[in-house]
């Protein structure tokens, strides 16, 4: 049984094809047609599925992650409680997932995948609901039994909502209204404070660790816990429910919090204490759900997804403070798993097939041969060195203990919005300027957001206070006092680290990497940040290297391929 999950026509649109329960490929459109967290019909990652040896003939079934009536019975419902004025929740700009694409899902599918079928019979496609969609991560974790509480914007029918996993099945426990919703407030405070509403909402998490307790108290006021280990929002403040994103919070919110920033202005003390009044209770909230969770279950495995959950500071907290023995967050917890997520959801819940896997790592993407990395380094008349394992391993780590700056391409590219070793740039984490430096020449990006340290597993606890494994990146953990001057540009301004585990086996040649950097230096811990530039992370070889080629990279390594940038990398171009 050959499942094809599909997202299009709202935001992280995708693909991912499940075959009797394992996973062959995820493939984000964002990585192919190059514009972040696009909405386009992800026809260049279909084409690339094709291109990897799949055949829609092959194709069972299609599983895309939207109950559009259920979605279209709330907002109906939602214009007509407070009608005239909710007629804003009607345009285009009021809530992205509401667009007529979304009510209309099965059409906007049919008419997107009919060039991929031909003339062939289209398989069935299948509806799962949002938030099922995002707990269909349970089938691949490495838990026989978990909690799984997914939180995010807001699903076809909820905005929270709580399972309990047992085996190959599922069980809703219960969840909160669409607009009672976590996700939004963050996501709606997020623009008030001048970023993407829907894409920074990790700058300020980041911003956070910048702020004082000024306004924690009034902004605990905003999000209630409730008695039964819930929570409620208090309406007086919010707006959405009535205007959606056109006008999200109420006069009484910004006289309470101040106006909204201006984009692009200085940052001021009221910004950084809302960024941190916003985060404390967001944690504080999430610490609620999961304690009320294990009050009433045994199972001490709990699974965080949605949007929420990649709030790595919240989850480090949950695994710190709770009951909680073992934390699993998936390396596409937000809507860039959520097509893998429904065609999971439909192999082990609708068709109750058994569970065959675990997820140990992120690598489902494409992979590029030697031949296409050639083609490529030929087309932009770049000079490449081949070298064998060994060499390279010893020459990049070289490279890196001398304070360059290295562009990493190998593999399977990652799913999910974070880079993982794959799709990487690397550096040398032990001065502080080197976040100046990598900010400066590649990334320029805000100062106050940090960079994450990847470490092999084995050394981890020297350097982290680690409960156990991260090799998804979703935890902040505190730096050991006594190594934070020895990977001064990895920490954060509040002594976390956004830690990345690396295990031989999920990653030998990365592993390798950092060992032989540790060998050299006596820290076995790089920065990795995602190989690009303002931009979706790189996908293939032309991508790395037009990347490589407008930035101040120092090398880049594609596979066993070595470009040196103090070397003539000029050859003639293309007649």
């Amino acid at each position: 049984m050959r499942v094809l999950g599909l997202v299009c026509n709202t935001h992280d649109a995708g693909v991912a094809l499940v075959r009797d329960g394992h996973i062959e490929l995820v493939l984000e459109e964002e990585r192919f047609n190059r514009i972040k967290r696009t909405w386009a019909f992800p026809d260049q990652a279909l084409t690339s599925l094709w291109a990897d040896g799949h055949d829609p003939a092959g194709i069972d079934a299609i599983a895309t992650p939207w109950k559009a009536g259920h979605l279209a019975r709330f907002f109906a419902g939602a214009v007509a409680r407070n009608f005239p004025k909710s007629l804003d929740l009607l345009h285009v700009r009021a809530h992205p997932a509401q667009r007529n694409q979304i009510i209309l899902l099965r059409h906007y599918l049919r008419r997107g995948l009919k060039p991929h079928w031909g003339g062939r019979r289209m398989p069935d496609i299948v509806e799962v609901g949002h938030h099922d969609a995002h707990a269909a991560s349970f089938f691949v974790s490495p838990f026989d039994e978990a909690i799984v509480l997914v939180m995010d914007g807001y699903g076809d029918d909820a905005s929270t909502s709580a399972y309990i996993g047992r085996g190959n099945q599922m069980q809703r426990l219960w969840s909160t209204d669409i607009f009672n919703s976590l996700g939004l407030v963050y996501t709606v405070v997020t623009s008030h404070l001048g970023f993407d509403g829907f894409g920074d909402e990790g700058k300020v998490m980041a911003l956070a660790a910048l702020g004082g307790d000024a306004l924690v108290e009034k902004f605990r006021a905003l999000v209630r816990p409730t008695v039964n280990g819930r929570y409620d929002l208090d309406m007086d403040y919010f707006s959405f429910p009535v205007h959606g994103q056109i006008r999200p919070l109420t006069e009484t919110f910004s006289a309470t919090f101040g106006p909204r920033r201006s984009p692009g202005s200085a940052l001021t003390q009221r910004d950084y204490d809302l960024a941190h009044a916003l985060q404390t209770v967001t944690e504080e909230t999430v610490l609620h759900l999961v304690r009320g969770l294990l009050a009433t279950h045994k199972t001490r495995n709990l699974i965080l997804t949605g949007g929420v959950a990649l709030n790595c500071v919240a989850n480090a907290r949950v695994l710190a403070e709770t009951d909680v023995e073992r934390l699993w967050v998936p390396p596409c917890a937000s809507d860039t798993g959520a097509p893998l997520g429904a065609a999971l959801w439909y192999t082990h819940q609708t068709l109750q097939a058994p569970r065959v896997m675990e997820l140990t790592h992120p690598f489902y993407g494409r992979a590029y041969t030697d031949t296409e990395i050639e083609r490529a380094l030929v087309a932009a008349g770049v000079k490449a060195e081949k070298l064998t394992e060994a060499d390279l391993i010893a020459r990049v780590a070289g490279d890196l203990a001398g304070g360059r700056i290295v562009g990493w391409f190998q593999g399977r590219f990652e799913m999910g919005p974070r880079a993982l070793g794959n799709r990487s740039i690397l550096a040398d984490p032990r001065k502080v300027e080197m976040r100046d430096t990598l900010n400066a020449r590649i990334k320029k990006r805000e100062s106050f957001r940090p960079f994450a340290p990847a470490v092999p597993l084995e050394r981890a606890a020297e350097f982290f206070d680690l409960a156990q494994p991260d090799p998804f990146m979703t935890l902040a953990p505190n730096v050991r006092a006594d190594k934070r001057s020895a990977i001064a540009a990895a920490v954060h301004v509040d002594g976390t680290g956004r830690i990345q585990t690396v295990e031989q086996s999920a990653n030998p040649r990365y592993h390798a990497l950092l060992t032989a950097f540790g060998a050299l230096t006596g820290v076995p811990v790089l920065i990795n940040t995602s190989f690009n530039e303002q931009e979706p992370i790189v996908a293939t070889p032309g991508h790395a290297i037009a990347c490589f080629q407008r930035t101040q990279m120092d090398v880049l390594v594609l596979g066993d391929h070595y470009v040196d940038r103090t070397i003539e990398m000029s050859l003639p171009g293309p007649t």
